[in-house]
């Protein structure tokens, strides 16, 4: 029966359904975004003028002195300078060493892969704890180094299993055709199997990258110099300042700013804080419309197994 060009008709009880659809997905989304639309707007508010309340949905007093402030110090700046650097070659090393090690484990002929694999989920469940990690970072001489920002995330365990089950779904006579060619496993590597796996690496790469960019705990504990401080942490130092006695704050708020490098006294701790959340959430932002398409498929492709 062809039914192609028809509409089905559509009862009330439909339209009713759909309707309170809509407002609850509209309200959701109302209640998703404003956080975020008025942390923007107070950080473009004059930072004194923010403490009288009553912004909602417009900055007041437009400034953008919150920003300058935090361009001025050279702390931020350093700070945005470490965050960018250790998330761009913290990612592409993730990304890289975690396809390697998954692409050698897809092989079921590999001696001792059991073990490796016992290996790698046991360690997944259990954390050592900071102590571990102390003394182990001070053996590997990576303490108090960048370098502490990028080995200990170059394997990621979750992806290393989804990118296996995505290897072993490429059809084997793909890689077959590679050998009788003479290619290298190294070679039949990079150029069969990463051109096929876009998806798979794109996600990874979202993740890793924005776990990378968010961190501040290892920068809290394993980092002393100042100039390696990432801008996550800087954010909750600011953030923890803010949570001072009130009293204390309007005491003093405008001299211990001004003493710690900041220029202008209408720029509060609070306003600062409203600023820094801007600049860390602004490049996930920006970077993940232009791989949301990967996303979904990237975790399907992986993750299911027929």
């Amino acid at each position: 029966m062809k039914t192609k060009g028809k509409k089905i008709a559509r009862t009330r009880e439909d339209i009713a359904v759909d309707a309170v659809n809509t407002v609850l997905m509209i309200l959701v989304v109302i209640l998703t975004l404003y956080p975020f639309y008025l942390v923007t707007i107070l950080a473009f508010n004059s930072g004194t003028d923010s403490q009288l309340g009553g912004i909602y949905f417009l900055p007041r007093k437009p400034s953008l002195e919150n920003f300058q402030n935090l361009l001025i110090s050279g702390k931020w700046a350093l700070g945005l300078g470490v965050s960018s650097s250790r998330t761009v070659i913290g990612t592409l090393i993730g990304v890289g060493f975690t396809a390697i090690v998954a692409y050698g484990m897809s092989f079921r002929s590999l001696i001792f892969r059991k073990f490796y694999f016992t290996a790698i989920i046991f360690a997944n469940y259990f954390f050592g704890g900071l102590i571990a990690d102390f003394v182990l970072y001070r053996n590997l001489h990576i303490m108090n180094t960048f370098w502490v920002y990028i080995l200990p995330g170059m394997l990621d365990t979750f992806f290393m299993i989804v990118m296996i089950t995505f290897f072993q779904d490429i059809p084997p006579s793909l890689q077959e055709a590679a050998r009788i060619d003479g290619a290298s496993e190294w070679k039949t590597f990079t150029r069969v199997i990463l051109p096929l796996s876009g998806p798979i690496l794109a996600t990874a790469a979202l993740f890793i990258g924005v776990r990378q960019w968010n961190s501040w705990l290892d920068s809290a504990y394993f980092i002393q110099n100042k100039n390696l401080k990432t801008l996550s942490y800087l954010m909750m130092e600011i953030i923890n300042k803010s949570m001072i006695d009130s009293s204390a704050m309007n005491g003093g708020m405008d001299a211990s700013l001004q003493t710690q490098g900041y220029a202008n006294t209408s720029v509060t701790t609070r306003s600062l804080q409203m600023a820094a959340m801007v600049i860390s959430v602004a490049p996930i932002v920006c970077i993940y419309p232009f791989l949301q398409k990967y996303f979904v498929k990237g975790i399907m492709l992986g993750s299911v197994k027929e």
